[in-house]
């Protein structure tokens, strides 16, 4: 399976690679959303994730910064849905092995 990924230039003018978690559109901001990683850890362990703004329909298009709390609640709802799916799995496929 191809990850799909894209690399963007860091102010230090490095090439850092980003895993694209999930792409969304939000019809009540009228925006696109992208989620995405490095696969870095912060200091509590947890990998970070990124989200921006960006136009599906141009691929040359800027990752732009999210404006309003509102939209970082909405990421922030689907992150933790997709996270509660993934471990509901996981326990799944234990319990299967048992």
């Amino acid at each position: 399976m191809k990850k799909n990924t894209f690399s963007m230039i860091d102010e230090n003018g490095n090439e850092i690679v980003y895993d694209v978690l999930f792409t969304f559109e939000n019809e009540e901001t009228n925006k696109n959303y992208i989620v995405y990683t490095d696969n870095t850890k912060d200091e509590a362990g947890n990998v970070q994730v990124y989200a921006s703004t960006y136009d599906p329909e141009n691929p040359q298009s800027k990752l732009e910064s999210i404006q309003t709390e509102k939209e970082w609640k909405v990421i922030e709802t689907i992150l933790n849905t997709l996270q509660e799916e993934v471990k509901k799995r996981q326990n799944e496929s234990k319990n299967d092995e048992q």
